[in-house]
């Protein structure tokens, strides 16, 4: 089953469609956008064949391939996937083909050069491929190297595509190009000292990895799988104070990524800088890649260190909950609205990570799914509106479901799927967040509890000002979702529907990766707390009916 290269040809593709594309005659813009698509539908197809092929109850790792690179450093090109791995790239693999689409037309909003549309798929390509690496890789200094790499195209995603206003309220161009380049840069920066201080981690890793001669040529390794076997057997020969500070080295360029509160503040100019497509790209798939190394690395390796310090992280991701619920209540911006939506539901994401319970593990990495579809699907639609009024301006808009329905109506369902309604896909993992949260954190689970109320309120609110009363002045020519938006649109919010339906195939493939997770690091849920008076109660009320 596994003789065929799946998972190399699955990051391959991207990057050589991305060369493919970049060779194209520069004046075939339509070309380039129409082969960044098929290439990106053909990723899509291989992962749908690694699905399909993945067997739930099988080995923890699957469709491993493992080569030699630097065997002087005992790194290894290892790849393989588990169940959260799995969806993930799922994730990414679908929601790039309906980038793609969203932002046909996206490269036109700066400059009129013969090959900017050419950049811009590539550049999305070039993305799609070192996210999938990173989410596939088994060896710690291959994940490192992608993880860093994949900044590089983003950083001219955001920096060199975007909107040609400000805010769309008349600014000039020359002010919105300043912006994008501050947004960018300060992307640049926080991510690149986030990567700095997690090389820093990476190579007292190695070090211990070394003095214990845990390669296989008597060395040190970065191979995942036997770094993590000796960190939970004790092996690595450290004491907590130097492993409590590499952990805390890799979780700070996670929580740079994700981002966590107080690290988030790159976000938000960042996602209005940049076009529609390209912001979902960073929240959607790039910012996952911080969440799931919190799981896959921070947990795994450092389970004594991720103990000790998941009261104080899960105090912060709480804080961020809160802050990010509050913020996007006070926006005028809707763009930035959305983008602060964001800090709250990464903030639910953390919390169950660092709650370690079978539960909360399986809700936060459902919640990655659910919040890449749902932010997707309101970023685009609200992106889709902004491009049609010129402007970001909440006030701007008003009675925009009388001119067009369709697109009021999708806005509606995408907001609600923003807010958790039941019935549809974040419902469902952020109840497991909570659930499983309360059995280890009781205080915290109800404070972000308190936060759906504040979800709401932002939502609604800002539905009730854009789509409801009476149509302003400049809304009354609005134009509906058009066929191509409709194809963007509409697998967006089905899948918000059948996992608030259905969760059931995603969660099969979720529960082993995180029980397996968990009991290599000996974590295991707690007992339910039962008051003795009702426990010796209950048997005689039993026997008495």
């Amino acid at each position: 089953m596994n003789s065929f290269p799946w998972l190399t040809t699955l990051w391959v593709l991207p990057l050589a469609g991305a060369a493919l594309v970049l060779l194209l005659p520069g004046a075939q813009r339509t070309l380039a956008r129409s082969t960044g698509l098929a290439i990106s539908l053909a990723t899509l197809a291989i992962g749908i064949v690694v699905a399909v092929r993945f067997e739930p109850g099988g080995a923890q790792f699957q469709f491993v391939e493992s080569h030699r690179w630097i065997p002087a450093f005992g790194a290894g090109y290892t790849l393989g996937v588990d169940g959260i791995a799995l969806v993930l790239v799922l994730l990414t693999a679908a929601l790039v083909p309906l980038l793609i689409l969203a932002g046909w037309k996206d490269e036109r909003e700066v400059g009129s050069g013969r090959r900017v549309a050419h950049i811009y798929v590539a550049l999305t390509l070039v993305v799609e491929s070192m996210v999938l690496i990173s989410f596939t890789s088994l060896d710690i200094l291959l994940f490192y190297v992608f993880f860093e790499v994949m900044l590089i195209p983003m950083y001219f995603l955001i920096g060199g595509f975007g909107p040609r206003t400000v805010s769309g309220d008349g600014a000039d161009e020359a002010a919105a190009r300043r912006q994008r380049s501050r947004a960018a840069v300060k992307f640049l920066l926080y991510n690149l000292f986030g990567g700095l201080i997690m090389l820093a981690a990476v190579i007292g890793l190695y070090v211990l990895t070394a003095r214990e001669k845990l390669g296989a040529d008597g060395g040190g390794t970065f191979d995942f799988r036997a770094v993590m076997a000796a960190a939970n057997s004790g092996e690595l020969g450290a004491g907590p104070a130097v492993l409590n500070a590499i952990f805390l080295g890799f979780l700070f360029a996670f929580a740079v990524k994700a981002p966590l509160w107080p690290l988030h503040t790159w976000l938000p100019g960042a996602a209005v800088s940049a076009t529609p497509a390209s912001a979902v790209l960073m929240m959607a798939v790039v910012d996952k890649v911080g969440t799931f190394g919190m799981l896959r690395y921070c947990l795994s390796l450092f389970p004594s260190a991720s103990s000790t310090y998941a009261p104080l992280i899960s105090t912060l991701a709480v804080i961020g909950i809160v802050y990010g619920a509050l913020l996007a209540i006070g926006q005028s911006d809707v763009m930035r609205l959305i983008a602060y939506t964001s800090i709250s539901h990464f903030g639910f994401i953390i919390l169950g990570i660092f709650a370690m319970t079978n539960q909360s593990g399986a809700g936060a990495t459902l919640y990655m799914i659910n919040h890449g579809i749902s932010t997707a699907a309101l970023f685009l639609i609200a992106g889709f509106l902004v491009s049609r009024r010129g402007t970001r301006v909440i006030a701007e808009f008003g009675g925009v479901q009388k001119v067009a329905p369709v697109l009021a109506g999708t806005f509606l369902i995408a907001g609600l799927a923003t807010l958790s309604l039941p019935g549809l896909a974040p419902f469902v993992s952020e109840f497991l967040v909570l659930a499983g949260t309360f059995t280890r954190y009781p205080v915290a689970a109800i404070c972000a509890t308190g936060a759906l109320v504040l979800a709401a309120l932002y939502v609604l609110w800002l539905y009730q000002r854009m789509m409801t009363g009476p149509v302003k002045k400049g809304n009354e020519r609005l134009q509906d979702l058009l066929p191509r938006e409709l194809v963007v649109v509409a697998p967006l919010l089905i899948a918000l529907v059948f996992l608030g339906a259905y969760p059931k195939p995603v969660l099969d493939r979720i529960n082993p990766a995180v029980a397996s997770t968990l009991t290599t690091i000996g974590k295991h849920d707690p007992a339910p707390n039962v008051p003795q008076q009702e426990a010796a109660v209950a048997p005689a009320g039993g026997a008495h009916k």
